[in-house]
């Protein structure tokens, strides 16, 4: 079981509106978002695009439902544009998450990825070559250095259709970064989507993880993605993934593997469905009984 003192528990916008595809939730409001957050049972959550710019306004927002941001999203460039044109927009994206009370930074690495794109998300994904990990990897730990001293914790979101998805890519990735600069954000979804064995990543790199996604996927829902050589996209519409409880991982495994290395921060529920087709209150409230019985959260 986890430690109620040291894990908390937070959940993803993305179940009521999907920043990709924004006409997944258009409906929903930022209002009914974190109101139905708080209602479930989280305390922190991620950021969507409906959410607040004003730190001040988003904070009482916030603050009136017992929640708190535990992270944001943030593109990198590492691999396509000149380095300083990445790093002057990570500024300002960690000045709002400092002001929020933020500890971590979720980046993922957007140069050649396919993730917002129509090509198959099995058969199209770039492959970077020597200069272009030099370039990430170096880009990355600059990164690190500049979060570091602004308080933020640095940690990297492997994801499907980008540039570091399978394990072996998280492998060079984690073996050339500081790891005082340079962190892990977990996924169990997107490793098990491209076939990986989380579990033995986790394991791996336990001590290195300091944000963690819990989302869960439909296999019968991939095998069709991989048969008809869908994008990423066109998954997620199809229901790819769901909350934990609703899928095939088993978390209890990795909530033993977390407890056992004494992790510290947050869980977060991540799951992007059509919220018309899977209501995003309901989906929230079975991940939150999931989690309480598996976890003891």
């Amino acid at each position: 079981m986890l430690d109620k003192n040291k894990v908390k528990l937070g959940i993803a916008p993305i179940g009521w509106t999907n920043d990709d595809m924004p006409d997944l939730g258009a409906e929903n409001t930022f209002q009914q978002c974190v109101s139905e957050m708080a209602l479930a049972g989280f305390t922190g959550c991620e950021v969507g695009n409906k959410y607040p710019k004003d730190t001040a306004v988003l904070k009482k927002a916030l603050e009136l439902r017992g929640m708190q941001i535990c992270n944001a999203w943030f593109s990198t460039f590492l691999t396509t544009k000149p380095y300083e044109e990445t790093e002057k927009e990570f500024i300002k994206h960690i000045t709002f998450l400092k002001e929020m009370g933020a500890k971590v930074v979720g980046v993922s690495e957007q140069g050649h990825s396919i993730q917002g794109t129509d090509l198959s998300i099995f058969d199209d994904k770039y492959v970077m070559n020597d200069e272009e990990w030099e370039m990430l990897t170096t880009g990355l730990n600059k990164l690190g250095k500049v979060a570091k001293d602004m308080g933020i914790a640095l940690t990297f979101h492997h994801h499907m259709g980008t540039v570091v998805q399978t394990a072996a890519e998280i492998d060079r990735l984690m073996e050339n970064t500081d790891p005082e600069l340079f962190s892990l954000l977990f996924d169990s979804g997107h490793l098990a989507y491209c076939g990986e064995d989380y579990m033995a990543v986790l394991k791996k790199y336990a001590k290195r993880i300091k944000h963690v996604h819990l989302k869960d996927i439909r296999p019968e829902v991939i095998a069709k993605v991989k048969e008809e050589k869908l994008s990423f996209l066109q998954g997620v519409r199809l229901g790819t993934f769901t909350v934990p409880g609703d899928g095939a991982i088993d978390f209890a495994p990795i909530f033993d593997v977390l407890a056992e290395t004494d992790y510290e921060g947050y869980v977060l529920v991540e799951a992007e469905q059509d919220p018309a087709i899977a209501n995003p209150f309901e989906y929230a409230l079975k991940a939150r009984k999931y989690i309480a019985e598996k976890a003891g959260l």
